[in-house]
Parts: C-alpha cells; sequence; structure tokens
C-alpha cells in the first residue's frame, strides 16, 4: 500500500468516525488554515479554517453573556448536562479514540483509556454538583454565624496539548460546568479533528439538556488565538496546559490583567530504585512510564535514580525490555511504540543523546530511527536508555522524547537530592519494600512533586487524586480533590441574626 492510499484511508477513517459522533467539518476559506495532520504517515489529511482573534472575541463575549444565565441554574441541574455528556462519551468511545490514535498516535490502548478518563471525570463531577460547598466557623460575636458560600466564577479558557487531545479538556470542562462556568478551548493545533468531535458531543449534551448554546465555544488556531484568550478580559480562568517556557508567557499575561491561571507545564519525573526494590515490578513500572506515548508525557519517566549495588543488574533488565519493544503503527496489534508528534520531537532527541555522549554519557539501547513501510513522512524511533555519570545540566531539561537517564547513589539522602535538583516538580516514584524509605520519600523532607509514589511508576494518574505539580511545572491541580476551588470564587458571609450589633475583637464605636 502506498503513502498516498494510506493518507486516504487515514481521512476516510477519520471522516466517518467524526460522522458517527455526528461532528460537521468546517471547510477552509479564504482565511487562515489549519491542516489536520497524522504523526502515523506524517502526511496531512485535511484542510480547516482557522479563527481570527476576532472570533476569539466573538466566543468568549457569548459565552459570557451563557454564564449570566448558567451560574444561576441549581449544581446539581448542572450536573445533569455533564452526565449527558459522560453518556455520549461512553456511546462513542472507540470513535473518538480512534481520532486520538490517527492525530496523536498513540497506541488504541492508551487512546481508549484517554477517553476512560473522559468518562471517569464526568462521572466525578457529577457527584461534585451535590458536593460544592463552603463551611460555617463559629462566629466570637454572639447571635452571629459566620461561614464560606462558593460562587461560579465566570468563563473559563482552556488551552491544551496535542499529548492529551481531549482528557484535559475535559478534567477542566467537567469541573467548569458544574462549578457553573462556560468554557472556550483552545486546542492544540495539531489535533483539531480530535477537538471537533469532543466540542460535537459536548455541543449535543447541551442541546439535550436545554442549556445555554453557548456554553461552551470551540476556537481553532495558533498562537495568536491562544494570546487573545490569554489576554481576554472576560476570561476569569485560564487553564493551560503546554511547555515550562509557554507557561511563563501566559502567567504574566492573566497577571498584568489580575485574572486567574491554572499551570500544568513540563515534567522532568524520576524514580528511585532501592536496593530493596521488587525488581521484576520495577522494571514493568519504569518501562511503561518511561516509552508510553513514544515518551511524550508530561508524567513521562525521563531520570533513574538507581542504588549503586543493582544499577548493572537493573540497566541490564531494561536493556532487554527495550530491545524487545514493538514499534510503528499503533493500529497494529502488539505495538506498543507509535511515533514521535513530527520531525522536530526527533531532531530534539537527536540533539539531547549527542548532548548525552558529549556529557560522559553512553547509550544502552535505542535512538535510532524505525523505518515504518510506506510512511516515509512520519518519525518512528527507538526508546533509549542512556547511562549518565553523573547529574548534568542536560538531565535538568525535559526533552519530550523517549529517552530514559539511568544515575547512581549511594545514600536515601543523595538519591533525594538528585531527585530534587531540578526545575521541575511534576510526578516522582520510589521503588522499595523498605518502609522506612518509602515514608521518607514521602514525607516533607522526600520528594518535592506533585505526585509522589510507591512501588508503581511516574505516569498513570487517576480521576479523583489532584494532578499536577510544583516548581517550574506550575503548581496547578485538576481533575479531583478540591481543584474545583479554582473554579469558583469564594465569599465569607456574616449574618446577624440578633437585635444586638457588637463589632468584632472588642472594638466600641459607640
Amino acid at each position: 500500500m502506498t503513502t498516498t492510499s494510506i493518507t486516504h484511508d487515514l481521512a476516510a477513517t477519520a471522516l466517518a468516525a467524526l460522522e458517527r459522533i455526528g461532528a460537521s467539518v468546517p471547510t477552509a476559506g479564504d482565511g487562515p488554515t489549519l491542516h489536520a495532520r497524522s504523526p502515523l504517515t506524517g502526511q496531512n489529511l485535511l484542510e480547516l479554517p482557522a479563527a481570527s482573534v476576532a472570533d476569539v472575541d466573538s466566543a468568549v463575549r457569548a459565552a459570557h453573556r451563557a454564564f449570566l444565565t448558567w451560574r444561576s441554574v441549581p449544581a446539581p441541574v448542572r450536573g445533569g448536562l455533564v452526565k449527558r455528556l459522560g453518556q455520549l462519551l461512553t456511546d462513542h468511545k472507540a470513535d473518538l479514540a480512534e481520532l486520538i490514535t490517527i492525530e496523536a498516535g498513540k497506541i488504541t490502548s492508551e487512546a481508549l483509556g484517554e477517553v476512560q478518563e473522559m468518562i471517569d471525570i464526568c462521572d466525578l463531577a457529577v457527584g461534585l454538583s451535590r458536593q460544592i460547598g463552603g463551611r460555617t466557623m463559629p462566629s466570637e460575636r454572639p447571635g452571629h454565624r459566620l461561614m464560606e458560600t462558593w460562587h461560579p466564577l465566570g468563563v473559563v479558557g482552556v488551552i491544551s496539548a496535542f499529548n492529551f487531545p481531549a482528557a484535559v479538556w475535559s478534567w477542566n470542562t467537567a469541573v467548569a460546568l458544574v462549578c457553573g462556568d462556560p468554557v472556550v478551548w483552545k486546542p492544540s493545533e495539531m489535533t483539531p479533528l480530535v477537538s471537533i468531535a469532543s466540542a460535537a458531543l459536548l455541543d449535543r449534551a447541551i442541546a439535550d439538556s436545554d442549556a445555554p448554546r453557548d456554553l461552551h465555544r470551540l476556537v481553532l488556531g495558533a498562537r495568536d488565538v491562544g494570546e487573545a484568550l490569554v489576554q481576554h478580559r472576560h476570561v476569569a480562568l485560564v487553564s493551560a496546559t503546554g511547555s515550562e517556557r509557554m507557561g511563563a508567557q501566559v502567567g504574566p499575561l492573566v497577571a498584568a490583567r489580575n485574572g486567574r491561571y491554572l499551570l500544568e507545564l513540563g515534567g522532568n519525573n524520576a524514580a528511585v530504585v532501592a536496593p530493596t526494590a521488587d525488581l521484576d515490578l520495577a522494571v514493568r513500572g519504569i518501562v511503561f512510564a518511561a516509552v508510553g506515548t513514544a515518551g511524550q508525557r508530561c508524567t513521562t519517566m525521563r531520570r533513574l535514580i538507581v542504588h549503586e549495588d543493582i544499577v548493572d543488574d537493573v540497566v541490564a533488565r531494561l536493556a532487554t525490555a527495550y530491545r524487545g519493544l514493538p514499534v510503528g503503527d499503533p493500529r497494529a496489534e502488539g505495538t506498543l511504540v507509535g511515533p514521535l508528534i513530527n520531525a522536530a520531537s526527533r531532531d530534539r532527541m537527536r540533539a539531547a543523546l549527542e548532548r548525552a555522549v558529549d556529557d560522559g554519557g553512553t547509550v544502552v539501547v535505542g535512538g535510532e530511527t524505525v523505518e515504518v513501510p510506506a510512511a516515509p513522512g512520519a518519525v518512528y524511533v527507538s526508546p533509549a536508555l542512556v547511562r549518565m555519570p553523573h547529574q548534568s545540566a542536560l538531565v535538568t531539561e525535559e526533552t519530550f522524547a523517549p529517552i530514559l537517564y539511568v544515575m547512581t547513589y549511594r545514600t536515601l539522602d543523595e538519591a533525594i537530592e538528585i531527585h530534587n535538583g531540578v526545575p521541575q516538580g511534576l510526578s516522582s516514584s520510589i521503588f522499595t519494600r523498605d518502609q522506612r524509605e518509602a515514608e521518607r520519600f514521602l514525607s516533607e523532607a522526600g520528594s518535592d512533586c506533585g505526585i509522589v509514589n510507591v512501588n508503581i511508576g511516574t505516569s498513570g494518574a487517576e480521576i479523583g487524586g489532584a494532578f499536577g505539580g510544583e516548581k517550574s511545572t506550575g503548581g496547578g491541580r485538576e481533575s479531583g480533590s478540591d481543584a474545583w476551588r479554582a473554579y469558583m470564587r469564594r465569599a465569607t458571609n456574616t449574618v446577624n441574626y440578633s437585635d444586638e450589633l457588637p463589632l468584632a475583637q472588642g472594638v466600641n464605636f459607640a
């Protein structure tokens, strides 16, 4: 089969999935355009119209008008809309997963898992719709009640990345909707078809629920569209997922207009492997965390800190596993590693491996280009395992590709110091059967990340726990725990039900 026929088949497959979902594909006109592209072949599939800065303004203003109605709808009723979205996602799980594979390059099981995350966050948000609430506190004044209440915030602008083209949007959108907030979504320009499909399902849920039509607006576009969304005065909260560089630009722009932002940025994640670790379990956990989604997860394991007594054994086991990894078309049965998103990702991977060798590192296995028949425009690589003799500057940076740097330690204190010695602070783990070591890693003197695991890898966070990290990762939290508070505003209320007017702190103003 030729590349042309594969490309035609992918376009036809994508259009068929969109049709089953009920999504209409807009036709490109005379304005700016986007290309729907598949990393499976490296070829463009469809041409789509991109939004303008004026379109962003129109979308935000429409969402703000919807907010003025939606904020007064009871939260459990708002939850009914999200429940309907969850039902539609369940009905079209395979269709949406197929689009994720075509545009993001995920293997089928990972794509299905992403849609399951969307279904799960809808379940969580529906339950949340009957639990949102403040607290009552004792007042120092007799005949007074002191309490906190939570209220809808306003329009939420969501900027998402290509690697989780639908799940991250749903994390924000399901919670924002039950909190009383409409959403304007600027997805990655690399995955427009996934966003069109997701938005179509929500539009259908909105119509089925008799909710305001403009509760959700999709704006496809490049950087100028994202900047317009970030700077719009009617966007109360900007939730942005992407690189540290992007976050460093978004934060000041939102702060300059006194808006709120929730940032999920880089993750240079590491695991410590202690001498007592179950190495069979550790190797399985490490391999998935390091090579899943071809190393293009924010929670991908990029550093491995192994006790010097067992490092040779661990590296040998990992090298054997790496050599057996099936790399290729993510739709094929048995494939575990799909393509990189584009050639720029491959170039960054090559440059990082060259720097690793210059810094005294040794590439144990991997790093080669993998040729996939009839896909000359695609970029497939074998995941790389690299021994590093020390904590070089290179390993403090995140390369969004499947490279795992292996370093050694002597004491747990040294391991924690190496682990924490990077700007990022998203996800971390330790493999150990020593309870004291595990508790130390979980303590305030241990990992400085937002996610800290024991005997599992750094990837695979589940809905319910707050997701996010510290330091240059941005400090945001999504998808669980009390993350809903970011989407609401808090008011402190004092109610006087007495016939007197005592002042706080004993002040006498008579």
